[in-house]
């Protein structure tokens, strides 16, 4: 009864184990944050986190004035993914944009930036993933 109590406990850590590096080799839900720059009295902030294998990249300004157009660009390890045109919406006065990204081999470089387009004011910031 002992040998096989024994082995039940082992049989159950391995499968623990096993389950435990399988959804770190997979990122789990871990989601890497960064606050931006931006030269004016806006905020920003990056946000990149693992959905269905693929990386979803969230990109945020706050100006905190409703209507105000912003050019936005994301890259991903050197290569432009999103380039548009979004404006700042009530009732915050901020806008967001979210991209799902390929998730190659290794650490992913994403990068944000943004500028106004009446005030010149630009926000960026970068994180690996």
């Amino acid at each position: 009864m002992l040998k096989l109590m024994s082995t039940i406990g082992l049989l159950a850590v391995l499968g623990a184990a096993l389950f435990a590096s399988t959804a770190s080799a997979k990122g789990g839900d871990r989601a890497v944050r960064v606050a931006g720059t931006c030269s004016a009295a806006s905020s920003s902030k990056l946000k990149a986190k693992l959905d269905d294998g693929r990386i979803e990249a969230e990109a945020e300004v706050d100006q905190n004035r409703v209507g105000r157009r912003w050019r936005v660009t994301i890259v991903q390890n050197g290569r432009t993914v999103f380039t548009g045109v979004r404006t700042t919406l009530a009732p915050s006065g901020s806008f967001e944009v979210r991209r799902l990204l390929g998730n190659g081999a290794g650490a992913d470089r994403i990068a944000f930036s943004a500028r106004s387009l009446s005030s010149g004011e630009t926000c960026r910031a970068t994180l690996s993933y």
